[in-house]
């Protein structure tokens, strides 16, 4: 645990900040594609060639070898095998291929256009301008999740300024407005800048009533115009781009508050008080001017430390003196000491193993749990589109449930995983971020959703099939009648083929009558029959005793 601090810490300098968001999202088919004619999401950006600022990400795995650093060798070797095959693939050879086989499941789409981002924390503060390092969108083979990642930095601000930051920063839409109309838990404004410093999307948080109609009418929230331009041509479900045939189409799937990675490098870690790193580690941004008080309760964070904080290095010596890091499962923030060789280092240091480590099993855990959620919603959409008087309506429910039940396995065992490393500080911190976000109980929870609906549709279809031979043993027993009745007077015992036909159609009428009445007798005593039957195959049973259970087929039962 830190000490306290007598001091206010608001004014620390934060050497260097920096700030990763990743925002999952669900798709849905674009209007217009039918079933697996459809191809990957993907195609879509990539059918749009250079008339979409998103282009395929040739990454240093599968692209020139002098680009693949010693940062990038530790980061592929931080993973167990399984993970890598997920990650990376197979090798070049299969890089384009979209089944699958040889190439990653993941695909990264990048944009460039973005250089940097000019945000305003609150009604009147300074403008504030971030370094954008880069914009990626990750798809993932037979899964409708895409990940938007959002990563800015930038050096020397206060500590208030860089918790508010995290606070604000990451926000779909504004979640409510004060009594002046000012957008409240989320920044104030927000631009996004070219390279020559040109705005080219910037945010309408202030416009309160668009918001509100939106609601109103679509019962979905609006997405922030900064945030809908920076997804083009993906369009939002509900905005008007999203009707036209061929647009890929996103759904909101979490809460609009993006999952966040942040690093902080200061002078001196250990100054922060326990305050300081409440808020840091719970996002809860900034205290009031003069404050340094907790963000809740003080028995709600007790055990703040326990829960919440790996803190193998959070010691004077090592390679990473003073170093903390926080996981919420919503956020994971590391704090250190900029001074340290060790932690600037582009190949070893802690920014580089935050940078690629971390940031993929951060990327995976929030993957997983988006994939689930995206499951169980798949589920209610079908439910919601039973209709059981309409034999089409359960043919579509049918084939949406199968579908889901072959699309959970094919995550169960590509994508789910219980361990992603042997390494002691990545493997710490993925059972963190996942047991925080749930993740276990969820998996469980949508499989056995999952399972009960194939299982009743199994059920369904035995019983289809018990009514179906029902039916076919009214047809046999019925067409017996008629079996016995022209066999018997075809086997040529009573040679009456000569004989009037008065006299031909009462024997027929006596043999269909003596059929009919034994078959009714059959169908009557068929129990007692069963019984009987069971009795003579019984080899331990004696012959009297066997007698006496065809006695018991004409015995009268006693109440």
């Amino acid at each position: 645990m830190s000490p306290a601090s007598p001091t206010d810490t608001r004014a620390t300098p934060v050497r260097h900040l920096r700030q990763v968001l990743l925002w999952p999202l669900q798709l849905l088919p674009a209007r217009g594609a039918a079933g697996d004619d459809a191809g990957p999401p993907w195609q879509v950006l990539r059918d749009l060639g250079t008339a979409s600022p998103w282009q395929e990400q040739v990454d240093e795995y599968t692209g020139d070898a002098s680009q693949f650093h010693e940062r990038h060798y530790n980061e592929f070797v931080t993973f167990l095998p399984y993970v890598q095959r997920f990650l990376y693939g197979e090798g070049r050879a299969g890089r384009n291929s979209d089944d699958g086989s040889g190439a990653a499941p993941m695909r990264v789409f990048r944009r460039r256009d973005v250089k940097a981002v000019r945000v305003v924390t609150r009604p009147g503060s300074a403008p504030l301008t971030l370094r954008v390092v880069h914009v990626d969108l990750y798809f993932f083979l037979d899964v409708d999740i895409v990940l938007l990642n959002v990563e800015v930095e930038t050096d020397d601000l206060p500590l208030a300024l860089a918790q508010d930051l995290l606070y604000r920063f990451g926000r779909a839409y504004p979640p409510g407005w004060d009594a002046l109309g000012q957008p409240m838990h989320c920044l104030s404004e927000v631009e996004w800048l070219g390279a020559e410093g040109q705005v080219l999307a910037a945010s309408d948080a202030r416009q309160r009533d668009a918001f509100l109609a939106h609601v109103a009418e679509h019962r979905a929230p609006r997405i922030a115009a900064h945030w809908a331009w920076m997804l083009e041509p993906l369009a939002a479900d509900h905005s008007p781009e999203a009707a036209d045939d061929g647009v890929l189409r996103y759904r909101q799937i979490e809460y609009h508050r993006m999952p966040m990675m942040a690093y902080l490098a200061l002078d001196d870690p250990c100054a922060l008080s326990r305050n300081d790193f409440v808020r840091l580690g719970l996002v809860t941004g900034a205290a009031g001017a003069g404050a340094d008080a907790l963000p809740y309760g003080e028995r709600h964070v007790a055990d703040f430390e326990a829960r919440y904080c790996y803190d193998r290095f959070w010691a004077p010596g090592g390679d990473a003196p003073d170093t903390r890091y926080m996981c919420s499962g919503h956020a994971l923030v590391v704090v250190g000491r900029a001074e340290s060789q060790f932690y600037r280092c582009a190949d070893r240091g802690v920014l580089a193993q935050f940078r690629h480590q971390h940031f993929l099993l951060f990327l995976i855990v929030h993957f997983q749990k988006a994939a689930l959620l995206m499951y169980s919603n798949r589920l209610v959409e079908a439910l919601k589109r039973l209709n059981v008087r309409d034999a089409g309506s359960v043919k579509r429910f049918k084939r949406a449930i199968r579908s889901s039940f072959e699309g959970f396995l094919r995550f169960t065992h590509r994508y789910w995983f219980r361990e992603i490393a042997e390494q002691a500080q990545s493997r710490a911190l993925f059972r963190l971020a996942s047991d925080h976000l749930g993740l276990a109980p969820l998996y469980v929870e949508v499989k056995e959703r999952i399972a009960d609906m194939n299982a009743y549709l199994d059920a369904d279809s035995l019983r289809r099939q018990a009514n179906t031979v029902v039916r076919l043993t009214v047809v046999t027993i019925f067409g017996l009648i008629g079996t016995v009745t022209t066999g018997f007077l075809g086997m040529n015992l009573l040679a009456e083929a000569d004989a009037p036909l008065s006299r031909r159609v009462a024997f027929f009428s006596l043999v269909f009558g003596l059929t009919t009445a034994l078959t009714v007798f059959t169908m009557v005593k068929s129990k007692r029959l069963s019984d009987y039957l069971d009795a003579l195959s019984d080899e331990r049973l004696s012959g009297w005793t066997k007698i006496k259970a065809i006695a018991n087929v004409w015995r009268r039962e006693v109440d």
